[in-house]
């Protein structure tokens, strides 16, 4: 597995600013948390799912790729780090 966190550059108050992903070998998603501006946040895995948030239909590109939008800051992220994001999903 793969753990990533994405920081979205825009001005977009319905959109999230935070992107916290867990990938699987193939870079698919297997849950993801998303934080908006206001502290809202959604959630997807296979089994449960909050907000507007979903699983990608299709794999997550190379962070380099993702970086070479100037909107997308990307970093891989540690196991540790994404289960903190993942179990304060409910309430924060």
């Amino acid at each position: 597995m793969k753990y990533i966190c994405v920081k979205w550059n825009h001005s977009f108050p319905d959109e999230p600013i935070w992107l916290y992903s867990e990938l699987d070998d193939d870079r698919w998603e297997v849950r993801k948390v998303e934080v908006y501006g206001d502290s809202r946040q959604g959630y997807a895995s296979e089994t449960e799912y909050y907000g507007s948030t979903g699983l990608g239909e299709v794999p997550v590109p190379p962070l380099t790729e993702i970086a070479s939008d100037p909107e997308f800051e990307p970093a891989e992220i540690t196991k540790e780090e994404f289960e903190e994001v993942w179990a304060r999903r409910k309430t924060g």
